[in-house]
C-alpha cells in the first residue's frame, strides 16, 4: 500500500497529521539504529527524539493530542510495539495525570522523566487481586510526620528499571472510599526490593515485575493529595491511561493493514490474484474500518483531554474507546493471520502476526469484561462485580 493510499486513511487535522508523519520520519532511522538494544538504550533514544515532552498546555495541536501522534508516529516507524505500550502507559497513565495534579514544586523531582533520566511505574495490583482495589494487603501506617510501609506489588510494567512508583496502599482498614492512600517516591529507599522480573508472550520488550517493601520509611511529602484520597488519584490515572494508552496500537495497526493489503494485491491465487476476491476485500476494508474507528476515537478523546474537561469526567467513555479499540485491534489481527495463511505463524517470513500483544490489549489498563461492567452501572443497571 502506497503512502499516499495509507495516508487517506488520516483524516484527522492537517496539524496533527503532519506531526505524526514528522515523527515518523524521524524516528526510522533511529528504530532502526535501536532494533537489537536492550529496553534502557531504546527507551533513552526515544526520549532523545522528545516523544516523552509534554508540551505546554497552550500547544498546538494540543499537548495530548501531540503526544498521542508522536506515539503513533513512532509506531508507525516500526518501533516495537512494546515499547510503544510503555511510553504510552508513562505519558498517560503517570505524567499527565501527575502534572494535572501536583503543584510545581511535587512534580519537579519527576520532571526529568520527559528527559529519559527517570522512569516511573505504577503499583497497584498484588498477587491475591487486582481489579479490585480493596483487596489490597500492603499498608501505610502513620509514623510521626511520615508514613511506613509493608507490603508488595506485582505485575508492574517497568518495575524492574523503575526509578520513581505511584504505590497505593491501605490507610485505613476495611472498604471504605477513604481507606486507601497513593504515593509516590524514589525506588532506592531503604526496605525498597525488587522482586520477580516475569517473562511475558506478550509485549515482551518492556519488562515487569514486583515491588516488595519492608519498613519504608516514607517523608509525608510521598503522599500524593490528602491522606484517604488513593482511590481518587486512582481513578484519575485510570481514566487517563484508558483515554488514549490505545494509542500505541496505531502504528502497529496501519502498518499491519499496509503490509496484509500489498500481500493482496500481489499474490497469485487460483488464477488470479487474491485481491480480486470480494471476500479479501471485504476482510481488508473491515481492517480499514477499524482502524479508521479506533483512530477517530482516540484522537476524539485527546481533543477533550486537550479541551480542559477532567479525566474522571471521562471515566465512562474512557472504558467505552478502550474496549472498543482494544476489541479492533483482535479483529483486525484476526483478519490478516487469516488472509496471511500459515506464513502468519512462522517467525521467518513478512506476514507474521502477533496475536498475543494485541490479545493483552484486552486486559491491560482493566479487563474488558470488568469495564463493561462499569459502563453498565454508569446507565442505571443495578450490576454487581
Amino acid at each position: 500500500m502506497s503512502v499516499a493510499a495509507l495516508a487517506a486513511l488520516r483524516t484527522g487535522a492537517p496539524a496533527t497529521e503532519r506531526l505524526v508523519d514528522t515523527c515518523r520520519d524521524l524516528a526510522v532511522p533511529v528504530v532502526e539504529r535501536i532494533a537489537d538494544e536492550d529496553f534502557s538504550t531504546q527507551w533513552q533514544a526515544m526520549a532523545d527524539l522528545g516523544v516523552l515532552r509534554l508540551a505546554a498546555p497552550d500547544a498546538e495541536p494540543g499537548p495530548v493530542t501531540r503526544s498521542l501522534a508522536m506515539i503513533e508516529g513512532i509506531g508507525l516507524a516500526g518501533a516495537d510495539p512494546g515499547l510503544c505500550y510503555a511510553l504510552a502507559s508513562q505519558i498517560f497513565g503517570m505524567q499527565f495525570p501527575l502534572r494535572d495534579s501536583l503543584g510545581a514544586d511535587a512534580w519537579r523531582p519527576v520532571a526529568d522523566v520527559q528527559r529519559g533520566g527517570m522512569l516511573l511505574c505504577h503499583a497497584l495490583t498484588e498477587r491475591g487481586g487486582g481489579s479490585d482495589p480493596f483487596s489490597m494487603r500492603t499498608r501505610a501506617r502513620r509514623e510521626g510526620d511520615g508514613f511506613v510501609l509493608d507490603g508488595a506489588k506485582t505485575f508492574i510494567t517497568a518495575a524492574p528499571v523503575a526509578d520513581w512508583a505511584i504505590v497505593f496502599a491501605r490507610t485505613a482498614e476495611g472498604r471504605s472510599p477513604f481507606a486507601l492512600s497513593a504515593f509516590l517516591f524514589p525506588l532506592d529507599l531503604p526496605g525498597v526490593r525488587r522482586g520477580e522480573t516475569f517473562t511475558k508472550t506478550a509485549l515482551p520488550t518492556v519488562p515487569m515485575g514486583e515491588l516488595l517493601f519492608e519498613d519504608v520509611r516514607l517523608p509525608g511529602s510521598a503522599l500524593l493529595g490528602e491522606e484517604g484520597s488513593g482511590l481518587a488519584v486512582m481513578a484519575s490515572t485510570t481514566a487517563w491511561e484508558r483515554s488514549v494508552i490505545l494509542g500505541y496500537a496505531l502504528g502497529p495497526m496501519q502498518r499491519l493493514l499496509a503490509r496484509t493489503a500489498d500481500w493482496a494485491a500481489d499474490r497469485e491465487h487460483f488464477g488470479r490474484r487474491m485481491g480480486a476476491s470480494h471476500q479479501v476485500a471485504a476482510r481488508i476494508s473491515d481492517m480499514a474500518m477499524a482502524l479508521h474507528r479506533s483512530r477517530v476515537q482516540l484522537y476524539a478523546m485527546a481533543a477533550r483531554l486537550d479541551a480542559g474537561v477532567p479525566a474522571r469526567q471521562l471515566a465512562t467513555e474512557a472504558a467505552l474507546t478502550k474496549i472498543s479499540v482494544s476489541e479492533d485491534y483482535v479483529r483486525m489481527t484476526e483478519q490478516a493471520a487469516a488472509l496471511s495463511g500459515v506464513r502468519a505463524f512462522l517467525p521467518g517470513f513478512d506476514l507474521v502476526t502477533d496475536l498475543a500483544g494485541p490479545m493483552a490489549a484486552l486486559t491491560y489498563a482493566g479487563p474488558n469484561d470488568l469495564l463493561r461492567v462499569g459502563v453498565a452501572r454508569q446507565l442505571g443497571l443495578p450490576v454487581e462485580n
